[in-house]
């Protein structure tokens, strides 16, 4: 077991970012391992039919976007993720005087280029964030957060593009009004379990924030979805960060929905309780140094099982599209 799991401690952190408070067992933390496991190679092998439709081998990071391009939210943090490591990324380069000015840069002025593709996408110099300022050999330089333009996008219908202007960056549509609104709620729930806490438990909680299944460790991270069994080519640097991304929000969205299927079953239990008690005549007295009535348990396989079936289910309006005939159903597997 030791050997084929790597990411206990990981785990363990990004469950204690999304609210599990109690030290997991190993049983739970595995489930969770063999979850994200088939959900990447899921990714890699959807990525793979959609590469092939382009009649390339490589996977692009717009081949993974793609498959998650439905979930406005995550897409959203996925293009501010990017954008700003494209914004460190030129800024080390720049720190390290390796920087072509005419590139992804713009002067005092406001002149420069209006844009370059990087890592398969199409980062367009134009941004709606903010700049990080520079000296580089006397001449005051400004790095722009790149917009990152997705190939099924409305834009790429058109040969031409609209100038860039700093007045449409406050103009948003309503897909982008619901990942903001999505993008507020997780802070809002970060905000809550953050607010109780101690300074050395913040800090703690800030660094479990860090967990990564990629940072520094892609090389173990590809030995342990077996990238080259499924891939003909080695994934990118690129797609590699969105694969660590995506299994930090994975991890994050089996936990929270097994916390809610936990809550549930203790308030059933509590109802079944406070029936009994009431059929039974008597009610236990409480005296003042009385522990808790029951100790708070950390989240078991059984909770992990539920939130992946609870995940994995298809609505009714998809159901709808599959032309069903009769028979067994068989659906893919959702990414979540």
């Amino acid at each position: 077991m030791a050997d084929k799991y790597k990411y206990k401690i990981e785990i363990q952190q990004m469950m204690f970012v999304s609210g599990e408070t109690n030290e997991p067992p190993i049983e739970t933390t595995s489930i969770i391992e063999d979850i994200v496991r088939g959900q990447v190679v899921e990714i890699l092998l959807q990525a793979s039919r959609t590469a092939y439709a382009r009649n390339t081998k490589s996977i692009a990071p717009e081949d993974v976007i793609f498959l998650i391009r439905h979930d406005k939210a995550k897409v959203n943090r996925l293009r501010t993720y990017l954008s700003w490591k494209d914004v460190r990324k030129n800024a080390k380069d720049q720190e390290n005087g390796g920087v072509d000015p005419s590139a992804d840069l713009i002067d005092e002025h406001g002149g420069g280029p209006g844009g370059g593709t990087k890592g398969g996408m199409l980062l367009n110099g134009g941004s709606n964030g903010s700049s990080v300022g520079a000296n580089n050999g006397g001449n005051i330089m400004k790095l722009k957060k790149s917009k990152i333009r997705l190939p099924w996008e409305l834009p790429f219908m058109f040969s031409e593009q609209p100038l860039e202007n700093n007045e449409d960056d406050d103009l948003v549509d309503d897909d982008e009004k619901k990942a903001i609104i999505a993008s507020l709620k997780r802070l809002k729930q970060a905000d809550e379990r953050t607010k109780g806490m101690t300074k050395d438990e913040y800090v703690h909680w800030s660094e479990c924030r860090q967990a990564s299944f990629t940072f520094r460790k892609a090389k173990r991270f590809k030995d342990w979805c077996g990238t080259s069994y499924i891939l003909e080519t080695k994934p990118s640097d690129d797609v590699i960060d969105i694969l660590g991304f995506l299994t930090f929000e994975i991890v994050c969205s089996l936990t929270e929905e097994a916390l809610e299927v936990k809550s549930h079953e203790e308030s059933l239990r509590k109802d079944q309780q406070r029936t009994e008690a009431s059929a039974g005549g008597r009610k236990r007295r409480r005296y003042l140094f009385d522990g808790p009535e029951e100790a708070a348990q950390a989240l078991q396989p059984g909770h992990i099982e539920e939130a992946w079936r609870r995940l994995q289910q298809v609505s009714h309006r998809h159901r709808a599209l599959l032309n069903h005939r009769g028979g067994k159903l068989f659906a893919r597997t959702q990414i979540i």
